[in-house]
């Protein structure tokens, strides 16, 4: 599914990580293909990692947390690129959902039913996530669970799909040459989301 108004969220802590750079050419593409892209930085934006009250009382959204909102409702296509740190995500893009993909903005419940209205329907995404661990370890040994609980538990329980997962690992002893041969990889992605 091709779309136009593509969503790029960096979800690593440091604003000079691989992830950052990945993102960037992820965007230059899509740029390259005619896309239209916006960017949310997580090592640029303020906010409260913690639902301090949970679900029982309104925690008020942040600036930079109603500007994000505000573009995941506009995108056709969310980009998530960030690493893999204990089998799952960072704190910061751990925090930036339970903030933000709240009742009443990715799903409804329905009263007197177990069943939910998915509210971001019509959008798709891209996982893109770097890891230490080899792929076929991920696979095998933890059965990806990191990518399962944002892919499925996250996005589609919002009605995000389709979502694909790209892992690029190991990063920790990777040359220059594969860093490099993964830029242009992702920004060739970039380009086919585009057109």
């Amino acid at each position: 599914m091709n779309a136009n108004k593509i969503l790029i969220i960096n979800g690593h802590p440091d604003p000079q990580s691989y992830c950052k750079a990945l993102s960037e050419s992820y965007a230059e593409g899509a740029r390259k293909s005619g896309g239209t892209v916006e960017m949310i930085d997580l090592s640029e934006i303020e906010f409260n990692l913690n639902l301090r009250y949970g679900y029982r009382q309104r925690t008020e959204l942040e600036p930079d947390l109603l500007k994000a909102q505000e573009l995941i409702r506009w995108a056709d296509h969310l980009v998530f690129v960030y690493p893999t740190w204990w089998g799952t995500m960072p704190a910061v893009l751990k925090g930036f959902i339970d903030r933000i993909f709240l009742p009443g903005f990715a799903m409804r419940y329905r009263d007197n039913s177990p069943l939910w209205d998915k509210l971001l329907k019509g959008k798709s995404a891209q996982l893109i996530v770097t890891m230490d661990t080899p792929w076929f370890y991920n696979a095998l040994v933890y059965r990806r669970a990191g990518h399962r609980v944002m892919k499925s538990n996250v996005l589609q329980f919002s009605g995000v799909s389709p979502v694909r997962v790209t892992e690029i690992s190991p990063i920790r002893k990777s040359t220059e040459a594969f860093r490099q041969k993964w830029l242009g990889k992702v920004m060739e992605m970039g380009m086919r989301q585009a057109r």
